[in-house]
This record gives structure tokens, sequence and C-alpha cells, in this order.
């Protein structure tokens, strides 16, 4: 949890822990509890990886408390579905945006203009931002810019799942195969401007006199106490058990036939793309003479997903790497694993585990970043020595045991209800640090 003490410009959080109870609302004309309008922002949605869907799942929960309008540089068909069948206001650019590629944008930073003038061609963005009476931005690639739009004096939140790793980790400059991609500190000096900017805005934005950001779990917020040398508080992610049911439903099941092809059981999931800051290449390692197969969800770099094939092939290891999953068909690959596991560096908090309790699922994971606050070890999964093939092992010998899964799963779905991570309570939490920003 964040600090006690408010330094002045720092921000930190009530929402932080258990259970959060939102504050009422001002009444309007005829008694009746008016909701406040919340504008909701996030850059982009096309990648729908973990804080995508974490956000679409949210938005309902949000709608139910605010006045919502939803506002995005890259709507995904899945955020385009959400915000119909919930009846929430969703603003966009048309074309969307999407970030530079090439050395060159890197370096001048391109993508911070770009998206800032994308933002300013949405239609109805301004009006929004006028009439809301704060704004809860999500960080990712193009958010940040939008911050240069939004009067001084307009109550913000901003839930920084992590800081730009990128600009401040070397780990991002690595290859699949955990190699540079080039010379590492040619990359930290061409990444100069990036930093100068990435911490001049958030030095702004917390100059704001109506402003708070959090993390997304105790090891997030610790990462942007370092980088920007502030307090901050976090907000974990939520998870929906209609979404991830104990049991296969039908439609779970209808959805995973429809797959055109199918993984050779038996097989573990890993989630995240190809590259090395999400352990695959150390997961082949690590399932070598297993005979377990991997199905690696994310996609990536055509060269990269070519890379992992051939190491798989030299180490014997049956690798699928399937098209983009519909949440149900995700939920069915889940299930039918033998375990989801993770070798990722310095992952903010990962949902994986999380989902992975849902569905009954074991869950081996590294013993790093923020899967310490999901993951108690030998009681609902297991945290792991990265470097400890034996130790990993075995753990996945424990997966194969029927009432180890049984007493994992019941374990960890416990740990959800401790954590409180239902969308609800999420959304009561983000409606709490509004409340708090507002009186101030």
């Amino acid at each position: 949890m964040g600090r006690s003490g408010k330094p002045s410009g720092c921000a930190i959080s009530m929402a932080e822990g258990g259970r959060t109870r939102s504050r009422r609302l001002s009444k309007g004309s005829g008694g009746r509890r008016m909701k406040r309008k919340l504008l909701v922002a996030k850059g982009t949605f096309a990648a729908m990886r973990g804080a995508e869907r974490d956000l679409i799942r949210n938005l309902p929960a949000l709608a139910r408390i605010f006045d919502l309008t939803m506002a995005t540089l890259q709507p995904s068909p899945e955020l385009k579905d959400c915000a119909r069948k919930s009846g929430i206001r969703l603003l966009s650019v048309d074309p969307a945006w999407y970030p530079g590629g090439g050395a060159l944008a890197t370096i001048l930073n391109s993508d911070l203009k770009s998206s800032y003038r994308a933002w300013r061609r949405i239609g109805g963005l301004k009006e929004a931002i006028v009439e809301a009476d704060a704004i809860h931005l999500v960080s990712g690639d193009g958010s940040l810019a939008l911050i240069r739009y939004i009067p001084k004096k307009k109550a913000i939140h901003l839930h920084m799942l992590e800081p730009h790793r990128g600009l401040y980790e070397d780990i991002l400059h690595l290859d699949v195969k955990g190699e540079p991609k080039r010379n590492i500190g040619m990359t930290r000096l061409a990444l100069t401007k990036a930093r100068r900017d990435d911490r001049k805005i958030i030095a702004g934005f917390l100059k704001r006199p109506r402003s708070r950001i959090n993390g997304n779990s105790s090891y997030s917020a610790e990462q942007i106490r370092e980088v920007y040398k502030c307090e901050a508080g976090f907000i974990h992610p939520s998870v929906d058990f209609g979404e991830y049911t104990p049991e296969a439903t039908a439609e779970e099941n209808m959805a995973w036939v429809d797959l055109d092809e199918l993984p050779d059981p038996p097989w573990v999931t890993t989630i995240g793309h190809a590259a090395w800051v999400k352990g695959g290449w150390e997961t082949i390692t690590m399932l070598a003479g297993s005979g377990l197969g991997l199905v690696l969800v994310g996609g990536g770099e055509f060269e990269e997903l070519e890379a992992l094939r051939d190491y798989a092939d030299v180490k014997g290891v049956k690798m699928w790497t399937p098209p983009r999953l519909s949440n149900l068909q995700l939920t069915g690959l889940m299930r039918r694993s033998v375990a989801v596991v993770s070798m990722a560096h310095g992952e903010p908090f990962g949902l994986t585990p999380i989902e992975a309790f849902a569905v009954g699922t074991p869950a081996l994971f590294v013993d790093e970043g923020g899967f310490c606050d999901s993951i108690e070890d030998g009681v609902n999964g297991r945290l792991l020595p990265r470097d400890d093939m034996v130790a990993w092992n075995e753990a996945l010998n424990e997966a194969l045991d029927v009432d180890t899964r049984k007493r994992w799963a019941d374990a960890g779905r416990a740990k959800i209800d401790a954590l409180n991570l239902s969308p609800d309570a999420h959304a009561a939490r983000i409606s709490a640090v509004i409340e708090e920003i507002l009186s101030n």
C-alpha cells in the first residue's frame, strides 16, 4: 500500500487494499441523486491485452456509478460492443491513431505530438472534458498526451499501470533471445528526449491542484515512486466470475471447438507477446524434457515468433500460437491447460494468475513483480525462482495432481474474494478516488 504521508504535489489514493465505499452524490432537483459525469480515456485498444481487457470489463460497473463517456484514439471491436451494450457514449478519432515506428520517431518522440493532435481531432471531446466532473485516464500508448488538452483545474486521476518501461529499463530493448537489439548505451542516449518529455508530463500532472496517480499493484506503485520521485497508491485490476466461470459453459465449449486448429494435449499456457520481457524463451527452456507443449497467447513480430518456434523445435517442445482469441476461447484454453505459467520480467500486476484462479487452473509464476500480490506460494499456486529448473518441474508435477489442483483452485477463488476484485468493487474504488480529488 501507499505511504501515509502526502507530500505537496504528489498523490496518494484512499483506494488501496480491501473494500471501498463510494460517497453519496449531490442531489438534483426533486431530491434525486445525480450521477457525476466521468470521462474515461485510454490511448489505444488494438492490442487487446490485459490492460485493455480489464478496462472494458470495468466500464459497465463504472457506468452504474457515473454518467460515463469513453474516449480513445483507437477503439477495438470489443470496446465498441461494450459501449453499445452498456449505453456508454464512445468518442474516437477517424482515422484511428497508431503509434509510429522506426528509430527516428523514437529519438524525436514524435508519438507525443501526433497523439496530442489526434486527441484534438476527436469530435465532442473538448465539450466532454468541460462537462465532466472528473477524468479517469488509463496509461498506455498515446494516453499521456491528453493531459496537455485538459484544463489545469480539472479533476483528473491517472491510473498508471506502470511507468513507460521502454524509457527506463534495458530489458525492453532485448530481442526474444535476450540479446540486445542494438547497442544499449546508444539506445539510452537515443531515448533522452523521450525520457525528459515523459518526466515533464508527469511533473506537470502532479502540480495540478486536483490530481492523483495510482499503479495497479504494490510493485507498480513502487516503480512509480522510484521513477518519478513521488507518492503513489494502487488499485488492482478486476476479474468477473461471470466471464471466467468455475465450470465450462455450453457457450465456452462451442467457442472452443470453433477454433480452426486446436493444440495437442497436454500443454501449459503462457500469456504475453513474443518478447524476452514476457519470458517465452525461458519458458521453453523450462519445459524441455517435460513432455508438455506450450501455447503462447499474445502474438508478436513475425521474426520473434519464428525464433521462438525454431527454439521450441530444438528443445522438443510443441508450440502453438493461436490467432486472436475471444474471451470465451481464452477461458476454454486456460481451463484445458495443465497450468498457466509465466516467467515474465517485472510484470506490474498480471491479470493472468487471477484469471487462472477463476477457472481453477494451477498458476505457476516467477517470484517477481506484481505476481506476489495475488499468489501465495503453495497455497493457491506456486511462486518460483526464475533459474531453478528443478523447482519448476516439481511444480508442473504438482499441477497434474487432481487434489492439488482443487485445493489451489479453492484457495485462489478465496484470494479473489479477499482482495475484492469484482468490477463493482473496482468501480467503487475509482469513485472513492474521484470524490477525494473533488473534495480537495
